[in-house]
């Protein structure tokens, strides 16, 4: 039999370590994946913006996992193995972003992702990362035919992003050079909070990608389009009106700052913490203005904001 005493140590111990679990901070799951390119050129310059864009997640500090698959390695099997490993370590608390680089093809049925081997579906795609428990989770397609994935891909609490609009716009999208640029570029952070939101990313790489058609006097070949409430009606200009773009605005892409935070006390991050979850709900409420009463809105910001300075003022100490 268990004496009192022990059985007493026992939940002493269950109750710590249940404190370490909810305490651990959330983390970012990155999974980049750079398909065939077709000729030389195109491998070359899938290839790098794989690795760029491997490195600017890596920014994030050591909360960033990032996982890039890239030429021989950007298999199915190693598709499916990733994001199979990922569906049993990554927590709802955490969030997950997928970006896909490379040709996409679609015959009127499936989207498909050219990789070495056997390509692989949306369809695929989609059911392995419904697998995966974080709540927030964003998919960003930048390849050719990538707007027919939008419907699959679709779903409550995930971002789709595709660089076309369906899948007979099959030329070479520039939007993912741009989506890079996105995460280089300060002027990105329109709202300058020191994060770059997922739909920060999208409007500046859309913007981009409209003036680089512009510039050139070509015929756009190509036009980006988001959705993140669960609908396949996707959007080129996610606002209130249309109810897209609010999951979006809240989703950090890139905390370029939060290398500086890991530096910090334990007691500092958890108030770091604190105010990026303050600036996002400030974020949101900006988003909302058009619906709300104008004294709500008004009223919920002020609060908002009184809070924040108080968590700025005890990171300041």
């Amino acid at each position: 039999m268990v004496s009192a005493q022990a059985m007493g140590r026992c939940m002493r111990a269950a109750f710590l370590f249940l404190c370490t679990v909810f305490a651990l901070p959330a983390a970012n799951y990155y999974v980049i994946i750079s398909g065939l390119g077709g000729t030389p050129e195109y491998d070359t310059q899938f290839a790098k913006w794989a690795t760029d864009l491997d490195h600017e997640f890596h920014r994030n500090g050591p909360d960033a996992h990032v996982v890039t698959l890239s030429g021989d390695a950007a298999t199915r099997q190693h598709v499916e193995e990733t994001l199979s490993h990922l569906a049993g370590q990554v927590r709802p608390e955490d969030a997950l972003a997928l970006l896909l680089i490379g040709h996409g093809t679609f015959d009127g049925t499936d989207y498909k992702l050219n990789l070495p081997g056997p390509d692989v579906t949306a369809g695929e795609l989609a059911a392995l990362l419904n697998r995966i428990p974080a709540r927030r989770q964003l998919v960003v397609n930048t390849t050719s035919c990538s707007g027919a994935s939008l419907s699959v891909l679709a779903k409550r609490d995930r971002i789709v992003i595709t660089a076309t609009k369906s899948g007979t716009e099959k030329n070479a999208p520039v939007f993912a050079r741009y989506w890079l640029d996105a995460l280089r570029d300060p002027a990105t952070d329109t709202d300058k909070n020191g994060t770059v939101s997922a739909l920060e990313a999208f409007v500046y790489a859309q913007r981009k990608t409209n003036a680089y058609f512009e510039s050139e006097k070509l015929l756009a070949t190509e036009h980006a389009m988001m959705t993140d409430n669960g609908s396949s009606n996707a959007v080129r200009e996610p606002q209130p009106d249309n109810r897209q773009g609010m999951l979006a605005s809240a989703f950090p892409l890139l905390r370029p700052q939060a290398e500086i935070a890991t530096r910090l006390a334990p007691e500092k991050q958890k108030l770091v913490a604190k105010k990026e979850d303050l600036e996002a709900k400030i974020d949101r409420l900006k988003y909302q203005k058009a619906a709300m009463p104008e004294d709500e809105y008004k009223q919920q910001l002020t609060a908002l904001l009184l809070e924040l300075a108080r968590t700025q003022a005890e990171i300041d100490r």
